[in-house]
């Protein structure tokens, strides 16, 4: 008795449940590993450029004279 049949169909979604599983597995460790480093403290914070630059008032007021 022959009870399995193949057809491409089959074989496609097959390759697509495999893909999606491995980047399912992948993006969850991606996640937990995150989490237990920040738990340890073991992330380093990104620093922010944009809180270095300083802007005062006197030089847009030049500016504003210029145009």
């Amino acid at each position: 008795m022959n009870f399995l049949y193949f057809d491409p169909g089959i074989g496609a979604m097959l390759a697509q449940v495999l893909v999606a599983g491995v980047a399912a597995v992948l993006l969850f460790s991606k996640a937990i590993m995150y989490k237990v480093k920040s738990f340890f403290g073991l992330v380093k914070e990104e620093e922010d450029t944009y809180d270095s630059i300083d802007v005062e008032e006197q030089d847009t007021d030049t500016d504003d004279k210029k145009n």
